[in-house]
């Protein structure tokens, strides 16, 4: 089954901030070793990149993807609008073109694009996994990072299309 890793808004204006995420050192080190791994398994690469008029404006240092990432020259990039990435973009089309049925995500906002992402692909009938280790976000004045990010990964495994790996697991087989 051929798979695809997507990296979604690991952006400089995300991770390279004054304020970043929960754990980012962590997950970045982790989705590092998710792009090594992807690479070398023929896995395809696909960078999701948000659009947020004043936050992350297109073409902007803080839109580019995260400068500590190394991007090689046949990753696909997708630029979205929305916490969906397959909302009003090509990005099923691409996985549908090279024959992906299985996502692997990792990335930025649990509770937005990274939900939004991973239920949208599983309910598209692709095979998902979440990769637990790999994602974060800010906490919120309702709940903290951890809290926000455990519960996404125990109400996303829920769905019959979704699994959880770690990073550990995905790699070692």
């Amino acid at each position: 089954m051929k798979s695809a890793l997507l990296v979604v808004d690991v952006q400089n204006g995300v991770f390279g901030s004054t304020n970043p995420p929960y754990l980012s050192e962590n997950v970045i080190s982790n989705i590092k070793q998710l792009l090594g791994y992807a690479s070398s398994s023929e896995i395809e690469i696909v960078f999701i990149q948000h659009e947020i008029p004043g936050v992350l404006e297109p073409e902007s240092d803080a839109w580019q993807l995260f400068s500590d990432l190394t991007i090689n020259d046949s990753s696909y990039k997708v630029r979205k609008r929305t916490p969906d990435s397959f909302q009003d973009t090509d990005l099923r089309g691409y996985l549908n073109e090279n024959g992906v049925e299985h996502v692997l995500i990792c990335g930025y906002s649990t509770e937005f694009c990274i939900d939004r992402t991973a239920f949208s692909a599983a309910n598209k009938g692709y095979k998902v996994t979440l990769i637990e280790d790999a994602h974060t976000t800010h906490g919120k004045p309702h709940l903290d990072a951890p809290s926000i990010i455990s519960h996404h990964n125990f109400t996303l495994s829920k769905h019959p299309n979704i699994a959880l790996s770690s990073t550990a697991a995905l790699i070692s087989g």
